[in-house]
């Protein structure tokens, strides 16, 4: 499937521009190189009192081979997330009642802070230039927009702060690890509005993963994303940053587009066609439920190519505006 016309703009141009852009992650909400794997949405390896999980899963390439590779998240794990939501709502609601505060935001500029994990000065240990993380801010404020064809959502991406670390322990980043764990409790900046991306080489053929939303702000709160899938970037057909996008969509709370498979509520978003299993590349015409739609592979919340993805949904874009006013709002 070829670029559309206004996305092929985007790719060139989301590379030279020294605009800020949000970036892409690959971690606990990951993205990983696309292997020939049926399924692995999110799990949780945090521990937190509310929701059961704080991790979605990782994003893996066309064929890698995840040896960590995150479990897509249980019927009754969604079902717990999307309780703790509706309960986060209400007390949202009555705050607001009591303090006869502002109506729910509709229109958010999400502050970004991004931490370079390198293990030495050079690119191949981690040094990628600011203008790449620059780039992926751009991807990102055009992704959330609707600017590459999709629909445009509440929120723009303006970037604080980039901070290097030079740390050989914590590269690569090991999804689940103490030391990701020892990184994150360092590094982290801001509160729950915060985005923080946390950039380097990752274990296990992995692209990125990311954390779902909470009530209680947690350390390890923030996306990961392989730095090489950046703009500009060495991961081939993944390296016009829509990991990133997806990363982030993860941090709104959104899941994947295959959640749940062919069966039960799926991503928990009305208008995106189920799917069995995630697409990789890009296979124009898939269609592995019986329900209503083609796969919904130029979403950015599918597995495929960063060329074949483009777009949020209506009701993705809904989703992640409460979910931001039930959890991340000030």
């Amino acid at each position: 499937m070829g670029l559309r016309p206004n996305l092929l703009t985007r790719r060139v141009a989301g590379v030279a521009t020294t605009t800020l852009a949000l970036l892409l992650s690959t971690a606990a909400v990951g993205v990983a190189p696309a292997a020939a794997h049926a399924g692995h949405p999110g799990h949780a390896d945090e521990a937190c009192a509310e929701p059961a999980d704080t991790h979605s899963d990782a994003k893996i390439k066309a064929g890698g081979v995840a040896k960590h590779e995150p479990n897509e998240l249980t019927a009754t794990q969604v079902r717990e997330r999307e309780a703790d939501l509706a309960a986060a709502l209400a007390a949202r609601a009555k705050r607001t009642d009591l303090k006869q505060g502002p109506a729910a935001t509709a229109s958010i500029t999400i502050p970004v802070v991004v931490h370079v994990i390198q293990r030495d000065s050079t690119r191949a240990g981690g040094n990628i230039p600011d203008s790449m993380v620059s780039s992926q801010i751009s991807v990102l404020n055009q992704s959330f927009s609707g600017a590459t064809g999709g629909t445009a959502t509440a929120f723009a991406f303006q970037l604080q702060k980039i901070n290097r670390v030079t740390n050989p322990s914590w590269y690569p980043i090991v999804q689940g690890s103490s030391a990701e764990r020892s990184m994150k409790t360092s590094l982290r900046e801001g509160g729950k509005d915060t985005l923080n991306i946390y950039l380097g080489e990752l274990s296990d053929d992995l692209l990125g993963w990311a954390t779902f939303p909470t009530r209680r702000l947690s350390s390890m709160d923030g996306v990961v994303v392989l730095s090489e899938s950046l703009p500009g970037g060495t991961a081939t057909n993944y390296n016009q940053g829509d990991t990133g996008t997806h990363e982030v969509g993860h941090w709104l709370n959104l899941y994947h587009t295959f959640q749940g498979g062919c069966a039960s509520s799926g991503d928990s978003v009305s208008d995106t066609p189920a799917e069995a299993s995630p697409a990789f590349e890009c296979p124009t015409g898939r269609d592995t439920c019986s329900t209503a739609g083609l796969d919904p592979i130029t979403n950015f919340m599918d597995y495929t190519y960063d060329s074949c993805m483009y777009q949020f949904t209506p009701g993705q874009a809904s989703r992640m505006l409460t979910a931001w006013n039930a959890y991340r709002a000030a």
